[in-house]
């Protein structure tokens, strides 16, 4: 059993190396195994869930090599997947699910999509509803929408599809689908969501239609089938989400100096530095000036104190996964913080909502939990406590941030499931720890 042993530390002093974005490394396996010729990702995360994507792509017919730290080598398919010979095992990872369900769906192979515990608990509804209208056909083997997940592919409809909560990974899946149907296939987002997939598409050479947001925030992407991937070489930046933990360990920290390299500045991404400066936090993000579809960039971050704000509405889908550790800025700020329109956090994986509250209030703080979300009265002194991460990665790192700021020892036990996001942070933590 592994677990993170955590003490109050001073002011933190570093540049730190953050590992590669998890959404780009699945896509990027994806869609160079989906193309005409040879790819080459660097930067790639070799963490779980990625490899997870990758090992898929492999047994639906890519050849793919591992050249290297963070390095792959991929010969595409042309767009042609082979008919697995048996399960394909998606581990922990929910995109790699989702997506791959645009992906299957579009062939004429059958494939039973399997994953641990953890993602055989979590529904994938929203993914199979429009699939479904596009003409694949879905068994969701443990009810409720719930995977294993048996689909059969084959040729496709056009689609268009509203989708009525903002979600990258539905968006995707449909856009993928798209790309062999014949006609014209659009998504439209209620709100602004990750839009990694529009452009790594159309790095790889896809046509794509992109509408401007309406004034209240909705969106239309569209794209004419049948359209093929071209291969491309990429380079994923370093996972802002990772390096989010850092940004709220640095901004609390009074006399702390943070700086990170080569990190993903995506607009659909960076919301949790718009909040943490709403919240009073001294960040600066420089972008490079590489010419690239996925913007990135050097952040610093420098400590003092934080108050506390409301995150709700269209920022929500911009900071899902970062809420956990905002929640810990939030019991770290004076005043009161309000999380609200995130009721999708308690289908992450783990009720994401009752595990953050729950181990904030067992560190002293003051949380009262909503249906959507939280409410947060900071400025508590917190207290060392054992915690549980209930086999999520976000959980664990961000009791480990909490750690930082509690008087005595803190313990995040199970901690096994950071290894599917963020490998490295347990070798992070502890040289921040002895700085």
């Amino acid at each position: 059993m592994k677990s993170f042993t955590v003490r109050a530390c001073g002011p933190i002093k570093a540049t730190l190396v953050i590992p590669g974005d998890k959404s780009m490394s699945h896509r990027s396996a994806m869609f160079a195994s989906l193309a005409e010729g040879r790819s080459t990702i660097t930067g790639f995360l070799e963490a779980e869930d990625c490899l997870s994507t990758v090992n898929a792509m492999r047994s639906l017919g890519a050849r793919i090599e591992h050249t290297g730290k963070g390095t792959f080598v991929i010969e595409g398919t042309g767009g042609h997947l082979s008919q697995p010979s048996g399960d394909v095992d998606c581990g922990n990872s929910g995109t790699t699910m989702r997506l791959l369900s645009g992906i299957v769906a579009s062939q004429p192979i059958k494939a039973r999509m399997t994953g641990d515990a953890s993602l055989s608990k979590r529904p994938m509804g929203r993914v199979i509803k429009p699939l479904t209208e596009m003409g694949a056909r879905f068994t969701a083997e443990g009810g409720d929408g719930k995977p294993p997940l048996a689909v059969e592919g084959g040729s496709l409809k056009p689609l268009s599809y509203e989708m009525p909560v903002a979600s990258a990974q539905v968006k995707s899946a449909v856009l993928l689908a798209g790309l062999s149907a014949e006609g014209e296939t659009s998504v439209v987002e209620p709100a602004a969501c990750r839009d990694h997939t529009e452009r790594m598409l159309q790095e790889f050479g896809v046509t794509l239609e992109l509408g401007t947001p309406d004034a209240n925030g909705r969106r239309r992407i569209a794209l004419k089938g049948p359209q093929k991937l071209r291969a491309r070489d990429f380079a994923v930046p370093g996972d802002i989400s990772s390096a989010a933990f850092w940004l709220v360990a640095g901004s609390a920290k009074e006399g702390s100096e943070i700086t990170m390299h080569g990190v993903g500045l995506n607009p659909t991404r960076d919301g949790i530095i718009s909040v943490l400066r709403r919240m009073g936090a001294d960040i600066t993000a420089t972008p490079s000036d590489q010419n690239t579809a996925e913007p990135s960039g050097t952040i610093v971050v420098k400590g003092g104190k934080l108050t506390g704000t409301v995150i709700a509405g269209a920022e929500i889908p911009n900071v899902i996964d970062e809420l956990p550790v905002l929640a810990v800025a939030g019991a770290l700020a004076s005043g009161t913080t309000i999380i609200r329109d995130a009721k999708e956090l308690r289908v992450k994986e783990t009720d994401r909502i009752a595990a953050v509250a729950g181990n904030l209030r067992a560190m002293g703080a003051k949380v009262t939990e909503t249906e959507d979300g939280m409410v947060i009265d900071g400025g508590y002194p917190l207290h060392g406590a054992t915690l549980q991460c209930f086999h999520d990665h976000r959980i664990a790192m961000s009791g480990a941030i909490a750690g930082l700021f509690a008087e005595g020892e803190t313990v995040i036990e199970h901690v096994e499931c950071v290894d599917t996001s963020y490998p490295t942070f347990g070798t992070t933590l502890d040289s921040v720890l002895c700085s």
